[in-house]
């Protein structure tokens, strides 16, 4: 008596022999060690009984269930495609028992959405895939229907990146100081928005000319990890000269010391991400450049920029803390020489 995983199943199966012949059976479990715990206490004499799958779980409350799990460790932005995925399926669908989902109702979901906005198609197919994933390991489905489904295939574009030049004119009509050095940091560091307005004092480390993205109680980055990023001399001046001086007067940490926010209005208080976004968005309004133009051009600029000078993509990677090289190769084709020298070699 052994165990075995088949290509045509995701369970681990248990087999043994009843009067010389060969038989099997399911052990609906996926992991090997649930699958060894099956068979230490299966008797091949004993009829077995498997627990089904609940059937009876609505897709609203399955929703609810899976946001509450996944808010643990996933970010605010990817809790609101999670909702926005849910409530747009469950005004196609209605709220039916999560069984019922098949292939054909969600194909026409994402189909009919397709039609409308193809990148909100992709979006809801991905994270939707992810939770009934989620409901196949918790035994509310037998397997994820979204599989039976082609993903939407959306056209890829370019990213949209901004010269020093036109950073400059950004940079020059921004009226609020604390704006201007955190637009400058972004062009210069390529820091996530959500890094920039949570960073705070004892992050940079101006002996060393090194910014650290750190992990705390009240933020965490988006790859989960921490990673170190140089500091140029145009970005270090700005930061020399708002470096807080600490006084100790008390015990209580003063809200612009070492432990502040770096980049804030009222001392102490974090900036919001939207309201960011939309004094960027205005200002880029103002000196009438591409309206395609937003925050996170900023962070494309940065690494435009290091790539055109001939930095490898793999340091870009690091630089940018991106999971994957693939992310990263959008910038591949700023590499013109490289393209240039590959044609002359014909």
């Amino acid at each position: 008596m052994f165990l075995r995983k088949e290509k045509s199943s995701r369970y681990y199966q248990v087999i043994y022999f009843v009067n010389g012949r060969r038989t099997k059976i399911s052990t609906k479990k996926t992991t090997e060690e649930e699958a060894l715990k099956f068979l230490s206490h299966f008797n091949p004499d004993a009829p077995v009984i498997i627990p089904a799958a609940p059937k009876n779980i609505l897709l609203s409350r399955f929703r609810n269930e899976y946001i509450n799990f996944v808010s643990r460790s996933k970010s605010k932005h990817y809790l609101k495609s999670i909702k926005l995925s849910f409530s747009q399926l469950l005004s196609f669908s209605g709220d039916q028992y999560l069984q019922k989902l098949n292939p054909r109702i969600l194909d026409n979901f994402i189909s009919t959405t397709f039609s409308r906005a193809p990148k909100a198609a992709s979006l809801y197919y991905r994270t939707l895939k992810a939770a009934f994933s989620k409901a196949v390991a918790w035994e509310y489905l037998s397997e994820n229907p979204l599989k039976k489904i082609k993903a939407p295939k959306v056209a890829k574009t370019l990213p949209v990146f901004i010269s020093e030049l036109e950073f400059q004119l950004i940079f020059g009509n921004t009226s609020e100081p604390y704006l201007k050095d955190l637009f400058l940091t972004a062009f210069y560091t390529g820091m996530r928005q959500a890094e920039l307005v949570n960073m705070k004092w004892d992050w940079i480390d101006l002996n060393q000319n090194i910014i650290t993205v750190k992990n705390s109680k009240s933020f965490t980055t988006k790859s989960k990890k921490e990673r170190i990023i140089p500091i140029c001399s145009t970005l270090r001046n700005t930061l020399l000269s708002n470096f807080p001086k600490i006084v100790n007067i008390s015990n209580d940490e003063p809200a612009n010391s070492v432990g502040g926010f770096v980049f804030t209005h009222i001392p102490g208080i974090k900036l919001n991400e939207d309201y960011v976004c939309k004094k960027f968005k205005k200002v880029v309004r103002l000196v009438s450049l591409n309206d395609k133009i937003h925050f996170h051009t900023l962070r494309h600029s940065f690494a435009s920029m290091l790539v055109q000078r001939g930095v490898s993509l793999y340091v870009v990677k690091e630089l940018l803390g991106h999971e994957d090289l693939s992310t990263t190769q959008i910038y591949s084709h700023l590499q013109k020489q490289n393209l240039m020298d590959a044609v002359n070699l014909l």
